[in-house]
């Protein structure tokens, strides 16, 4: 008899986004040991419109697991969950989902809409309260509101609403819990004054619907056999990839996470909401300790999607070269000068953020694509530091840690450490930054090794004379 192989101890992270879903082990340095990634079509609800086909996606979990403890050279310590929030799965007593999970893009009845807000205080006031602005389907509270007048019968039979991440901790631990961080995040739930439930979720007998809070570093056992993993209570997305710089810095920073959305997020800027801020896309966020984070939104991946494809239609060229388009910051001094001479875009005109200044442009006017997009990403930067700005006032920030797409855009960070000449600007890279935060999260409960403090990689932008290196 030869010894036998020694086990790696590990923690399973599922990961699971609008269009992909992934598995990922993590041994305890955080290195990634194992991945998978499904994908499912969706289903529709019974309106028609789409849906994640909840059914699939339970299936899926249950499989992967059973592979990855089949598989002899790991032992599952811990299992965690991070998954998009904005979602329900209605469960009944038996632990059985009642409804379909329900697209967060959905259509929001007006008439419902109306009867909401003029019964708690207006849009804007409730707004203020809950640090939510009126995003319809996109705000969850919303949708139990709506499941209670349109669907009684179906309301009636919920024992437990439970946003995406906390039903998948469900299906394995059979404990049903809230977690703050799906809370916390844009529901129309959450009074930020208070930190508690808004007043109308006891009111309309939402209460009785949600199960309890625990912290989000919590862990039960899990519900089979023979297993002593323990399992969290999972988070939400956003907060989760959040959590790897919290554990790994403690000087107050922005974490500005790019992608179709870019978000800036403020762990360090408690202050409420205003109206005007709200009105502009900022939004609270409660991070995995419960703290608020003070976050702005701008569609700049997709606008820069967009307006790609415009320069790529109009100088005949293909998008590859983009990639990887090094920044000449002779071409943004010409740029800048000649918007001098035209009377540069004001603030105010770009301010609302909702189409970008370049989207106005005429592209005869650059001699090459290059040039083109050296414009694009100069408006787009200028348009992030107006959305960034929102949420550093009055705070002690002085670095910012870019991740996502743009940090691996050379034009994007010199542009924005030339926007931002007081601040330390970052390009961080970190494989799986979600996943990592779900794993870290519950740590303690897995891991006997110290927290780890280099797993993000950091690439300074420095501004030397307006030329970057």
């Amino acid at each position: 008899m030869g010894s036998e192989i020694k086990k790696v101890p590990v923690i399973a992270v599922f990961d699971v986004g609008k269009t992909n879903k992934k598995l990922f082990l993590f041994d305890e340095y955080y290195k990634i040991v194992f991945e998978r990634t499904a994908r499912f079509i969706e289903t529709s609800d019974e309106d028609g419109d789409p849906c994640e086909n909840l059914e699939s996606l339970r299936l899926s979990v249950f499989d992967s697991l059973t592979e990855v403890f089949r598989n002899p050279a790991f032992e599952i310590k811990a299992i965690n969950f991070a998954t998009y929030g904005a979602s329900f799965v209605y469960i009944d007593a038996n632990g059985k989902p009642l409804a379909p999970l329900y697209n967060y893009l959905k259509d929001y009845p007006e008439d419902l809409k109306t009867q909401f807000y003029n019964t708690y205080g207006g849009m804007e006031a409730f707004s203020n309260r809950t640090a939510s602005p009126v995003l319809g389907s996109l705000n969850s509270g919303m949708q139990l509101y709506r499941m209670k007048y349109q669907k009684p019968e179906v309301f009636e039979q919920i024992k437990y609403a439970l946003h995406l991440p906390q039903y998948l901790s469900y299906l394995i631990s059979g404990r049903a819990y809230s977690d703050i961080t799906s809370i916390g995040c844009h529901t129309n739930l959450w009074d930020f004054t208070k930190n508690e439930y808004h007043e109308w979720v006891r009111k309309e007998h939402i209460a009785d619907k949600l199960a309890p809070i625990t912290p989000s570093g919590n862990v039960m056992p899990a519900a089979f056999p023979g297993s002593s993993c323990a399992v969290g209570t999972g988070l939400h997305d956003s907060s989760a990839a959040l959590v790897p710089y919290l554990v790994n810095f403690h000087e107050p920073f922005i974490l500005l996470s790019t992608g179709t959305w870019c978000i800036s997020f403020n762990p360090f800027n408690a202050a409420p909401l205003t109206t005007q801020e709200l009105e502009n896309d900022c939004l609270c966020y409660l991070q995995y300790e419960g703290k608020p984070v003070k976050a702005s939104r701008l569609f700049a991946g997709y606008e820069h999607e967009q307006q790609l494809k415009r320069i790529v239609a109009h100088f005949g060229t293909d998008s590859i070269s983009f990639r990887s388009m090094a920044y000449d910051p002779q071409v943004i001094e010409r740029l800048l000068l000649m918007e001098q001479k035209v009377d540069a875009l004001p603030e105010e005109k770009t301010v609302g953020l909702k189409v970008s200044a370049f989207a106005k442009r005429n592209l005869d006017d650059y001699e090459s694509a290059a040039v083109a997009y050296h414009q694009l990403m100069l408006d787009l930067v200028n348009e992030q530091v107006i959305s960034t700005r929102r949420v550093l006032t009055d705070t002690q920030v002085k670095r910012i840690f870019v991740d996502g797409g743009f940090s691996k855009n050379t034009l994007f960070m010199n542009l924005l450490a030339r926007a931002l000449p007081d601040m330390e600007v970052f390009a961080a890279h970190m494989a799986q930054a979600t996943a990592v935060g779900a794993a870290l999260a519950i740590h303690k409960s897995w891991n006997s090794r110290p927290l780890p403090n280099n797993i993000i990689d950091l690439k300074y932008y420095a501004v030397i004379n307006q030329h970057t290196v």
